[in-house]
């Protein structure tokens, strides 16, 4: 090599020492046909933590083949492992395998060494997927006691944080959770190696998470964020912002944890399967619960193409769609399938409160009853967490206000003490509770505190639900007008009998999306619908939805207009919506055309579909013009 390439490589082995991974990777890559195994290793883990994960296993495949060539079998296990792990990530099980029973076969004949304490973390690991606790248990151990032989402070951490998780998952929680915060602290204090440091970290948030213990979890996050921007990598930081994704939610900011999710998704797609997952099944739970119903079926689709089971969340949204039974087939047949006693805990509380939709008391008090077992089971010491005691008490009081023991439920609703949205729902419930039992004033009291806390959240529809829950007639929709246009010449030219049958057709197509984007369909009007929705959103989602439908439909389907507005109502209970927001809708409806989607200025949304240009309309009934824009929907 000339001296300029001397000079370039030495710097690239310096950066890559110091965790400049970007910096590293650009130097060292201009040589790599000409570098020896360590230096290949060098610039795999600069493209590992820098997103190219396809360049980074190349690397480690090419290092590997190196060391075996050089006769460095121990080495060349290492890498296998490493090469296990990348294939893991990606969902290449079989690959992944292969390349760990090459790195168990290479140390068969070779003398004891850190490799093999990594060998069996690997060897945890997949008795944690198998439910093999005990064995998960035995092997971390045996890495742990490697670890102290042979001084790897990185395997030492990795040991405990995975000894802490099978005694958390066993119920020994206290004691998995004191390894847990020892295995962490020497994480984001610096002593370790990346990779060490960000698995350590996944590890213990979800372990934090899985026990409730979202103090615990908030401290950490905190710390392997500092130690995150402290780093020039992209691999777990997009794992990080998951973590941080998921308690940021629990805190109430759902703004920023779907930022942090989104983020994570784009960094993550192609590099971790099932944590992309995870970040998918974020943003879908915000959108769900911010009643953006569209987008939420996107995100749990999304989900689901990643690999994990959007439940119990799917089954909420389909509850919230008013899709009782389809709700209660889909919690059901998660929980049959779910062994893990954690993975029970997570699903039990959206079956109870399905199973009271349907009317199915014994199911309800069932998993309330099986829920505070788990609970038990997973006590942070002499007490129950915090979060997991307050998704006991939310059960039992929807429980008991569905039994009518008014008396029970108030006392069980009054120490739902968690997340900011689960205490918002807590003092809707004790607000319906205190209402039975004759105390009005603290039933408003409740209902205004959980309206103020829903709005803070963005959570449009409890928002919603809380208002009409006070009586106050002044609520604020999205309305939606449809009509056929020019009706009397389809009844021309089909005849009465088939004009009736594709009306049937056509009513049960527009009032399925109005359903699916989460709208309610407030009455028939004879060749249309008048329906409400929660969010702007949703109201264009199902009118696109509608034309498409129409369009599609062979050979022949009616033109029909639609008109949307945002505005505010008069509502009485089941009764119909009246006011100037319902008759703004309804002349926007009227003055559309054929195939025409035409919104006011105050139901746009965000961009999701093109516009045109704006124009301003005198309406019949209204002083001043209103700007109107055309929805492209094709």
């Amino acid at each position: 090599m000339t001296q300029v390439a001397d000079d370039a490589l030495q710097a690239g082995r310096e950066a890559a020492a110091r965790g400049a991974f970007g910096e590293a990777f650009d130097l060292l890559i201009p040589a790599e046909r000409s570098l020896g195994p360590d230096d290949l290793e060098l610039i795999a883990e600069s493209a590992f933590w820098t997103g190219r994960l396809d360049q980074a296993m190349a690397f480690r495949e090419r290092a590997h083949a190196g060391h075996l060539a050089n006769g460095d079998n121990e080495r060349a296990a290492l890498l296998a492992l490493l090469a296990s792990r990348d294939y893991f990530g990606k969902g290449d099980l079989s690959v992944s395998n292969g390349w760990f029973a090459k790195a168990e076969r290479l140390l068969a004949d070779e003398p004891e060494s850190p490799v093999r304490g990594y060998l069996a973390i690997a060897k945890a690991m997949n008795a944690m997927g198998m439910g093999d606790l005990d064995a998960l248990l035995n092997h971390s151990r045996e890495a742990f006691a490697l670890a102290r032989r042979h001084g790897d402070r990185n395997l030492e951490a990795t040991a405990l944080v995975t000894e802490g998780r099978g005694l958390v998952l066993q119920g020994e929680t206290l004691k998995g959770l004191a390894l847990l915060d020892e295995a962490t602290a020497a994480a984001v204090s610096g002593d370790l190696d990346p990779y060490s440091t960000g698995f350590i970290y996944c590890v213990t948030i979800t372990s934090c998470h899985g026990v409730g213990d979202l103090r615990r979890a908030q401290e950490w996050t905190s710390a392997a964020n500092r130690w995150c921007e402290r780093q020039d990598l992209r691999g777990f930081p997009g794992a990080c912002r998951v973590h941080h994704a998921t308690i940021t939610r629990l805190q109430g900011d759902w703004p920023k944890a779907e930022e942090q999710a989104l983020l994570a998704c784009e960094e993550l797609q192609g590099f971790d399967v099932w944590t992309t997952s995870a970040g998918f099944y974020e943003i879908a739970e915000i959108r769900r619960r911010r009643g953006d119903f569209a987008a939420a079926e996107e995100a749990y689709r999304r989900t689901k193409e990643w690999g994990r089971d959007p439940q119990p969340s799917l089954a909420q949204l389909r509850l919230a769609q008013g899709k009782i039974e389809a709700a209660s087939a889909a919690i059901k047949r998660s929980l049959t399938g779910m062994a893990e006693p954690l993975g029970r805990l997570r699903r039990l509380p959206a079956q109870v409160e399905i199973a009271l939709a349907a009317g199915e008391l014994r199911t309800a008090r069932d998993a309330a009853e099986e829920l505070e077992q788990i609970t038990d089971r997973f006590r942070l010491g002499d007490e129950r967490s915090p979060a997991f005691e307050a998704a006991v008490c939310l059960a039992w009081g929807q429980l008991r206000l569905a039994e009518n023991d008014v008396d029970d439920a108030i006392g069980r609703l009054e120490r739902a003490v968690g997340a900011p949205y689960e205490v918002a729902e807590a003092q809707m419930l004790l607000g319906l509770a205190l209402r039975r039992c004759g105390d009005e004033d603290g039933a408003r009291e409740e209902l205004i505190a959980a309206r103020t806390a829903f709005e803070r959240l963005g959570a449009v529809l409890d928002v919603q639900r809380a208002t009409e829950l006070l009586g106050e007639q002044d609520v604020r929709r999205t309305f939606m007008f449809t009509d056929i246009v020019d009706s009397s010449r389809y009844v021309e030219l089909l005849g009465p009998e088939k004009w009736q049958k594709l009306l049937t057709w056509h009513d049960e197509t527009l009032r399925e999306a109005i359903e699916q984007a989460g709208g309610e369909v407030i009455k028939h009007t004879g060749d249309g619908y008048f329906a409400a929705f929660g969010t702007a959103g949703s109201a264009l989602e199902a009118a696109v939805s509608v034309q498409r439908a129409l369009d599609a439909h062979v050979p022949l389907a009616p033109d029909v207009r639609i008109g949307v507005h945002t505005g505010g109502a008069f509502h009485h209970g089941d009764e119909d919506y009246a006011g100037q927001g319902v008759h703004m809708a309804a002349r926007i409806g009227a003055l559309a055309t054929a195939g025409e989607i035409l919104v006011s200025h105050e139901s746009v949304d965000g961009g999701r579909y093109p516009l045109s240009e704006p124009r301003a309309e005198e309406l019949k009934g209204f002083d001043e013009p209103v700007e109107l824009v055309t929805v492209s929907w094709r």
